[in-house]
């Protein structure tokens, strides 16, 4: 059975769920759609967050190995603060361990495009960027009453290293903010983080680069609750700590907690962490678990498209060219279909 007992049979005691984590996921979703919409502003709806949801788990083995409450917890936090799991960027489920527990637990951890969201959802902020100066580039920064800054990166190849970042917000009143930071200051917060040799400080370090300079730029903007508590939840993960947003979001940090996940920025995906040395024995089985998944991930995708659901064209991301190609022609075929006969009703 697995896969955290099928999310202990769709946490519903129903055995049918048992043998298959997609939809024993889905069922627990769907059962608990009213809470999620209960969490969530009005510019996102629950089913939306669902199929964000189904296909982050459908794509990241890590996340169906963590507990089923723990899953659940970080869509519904991510929920409260308005952002979507995944590809956008705005946020990541992360698997970490638990260490008080022995077990792996999904932590939401709030993306760069996230935070940069949660800034301008403020109203009082009209436009907000960051930059890394990199030695090659030409860059002149003088400070004063009026602080002028010129940078012309460089475009004819290799940038060189990292020298510093840069950001300025605009506001609503006219005013702006400028805030810079060396890389030797962004190193010395890298530093202090029990992730520092791992995770998203190894695969993606400008994307943390930003996010060190967006906390500290924070201090200085039109603060919503959102905001602020979402830098309480990046600041503790970026040092490796797990954290949990209540109700009254408010944030408990966990330091018995550690990233078992590597994000991919680029695409969204969370690997196995670097911490871990995969073992040998293992392996074999592993191939055969992948292909269960991805023959339930189909059978899941294909079922969605002859419903002519969207939720197909999500999940079928995750499957090899031919399977996709196969579920986003069923996809097409039913919704054709469909507004055939609705033109033909109409008539």
């Amino acid at each position: 059975m697995s896969t955290s007992n099928s999310l202990k049979a769709a946490a519903t005691g129903n055995a049918a769920l048992a043998d298959n984590p997609m939809k024993a996921f889905q069922h627990m979703l769907e059962t608990r759609k009213a809470q999620i919409a209960a969490a969530l502003p009005k510019h996102l709806s629950a089913d939306r967050i669902i199929r964000l949801a189904l296909t982050e788990y459908s794509k990241n083995a890590g996340l169906r190995e963590c507990t089923p409450q723990s899953i659940y917890s970080g869509i519904i936090q991510a929920s409260q603060l308005g952002l979507e799991i995944g590809l956008l960027g705005q946020a990541y489920l992360v698997p970490f361990k638990n260490t008080a527990k022995n077990c792996k637990e999904a932590q939401f951890i709030p993306g760069y495009k996230g935070l940069l969201s949660l800034a301008r959802r403020t109203g009082e902020v009209t436009s907000i960027e960051t930059h890394i100066v990199y030695e090659r580039d030409t860059f002149d920064l003088v400070l004063g009453i009026e602080s002028k800054v010129t940078h012309k990166p460089y475009l004819e190849g290799d940038r060189g290293a990292a020298r510093l970042v840069y950001g300025v917000a605009h506001f609503k009143d006219g005013s702006h903010h400028f805030e810079w930071m060396s890389i030797q200051e962004v190193n010395k917060i890298r530093n202090r983080s029990k992730a520092k040799d791992n995770g998203p400080w190894v695969t993606d370090r400008d994307q943390m680069v930003r996010k060190t300079l967006l906390r500290r730029m924070a201090n200085y903007l039109p603060m919503s609750i959102e905001l602020a508590t979402a830098v309480e939840v990046d600041s503790a993960t970026a040092m490796g700590n797990a954290a949990t947003i209540e109700a009254d979001f408010s944030v408990i940090v966990d330091e018995e907690s550690n990233p078992d996940g590597v994000i991919d920025h680029e695409t969204g995906e969370i690997t196995e962490g670097a911490s871990e040395t995969p073992k040998p024995a293992a392996q074999e089985p592993a191939g055969d678990q992948n292909a269960i998944d991805q023959g339930a991930l189909y059978q899941e995708a294909l079922t969605a498209a002859q419903k002519g659901s969207d939720l197909a064209l999500d999940l079928a991301r995750s499957l090899p060219d031919d399977m996709r190609k196969e579920i986003e022609l069923e996809y097409r075929a039913k919704v054709g279909h469909d507004k055939a006969i609705k033109s033909g009703a109409a008539k």
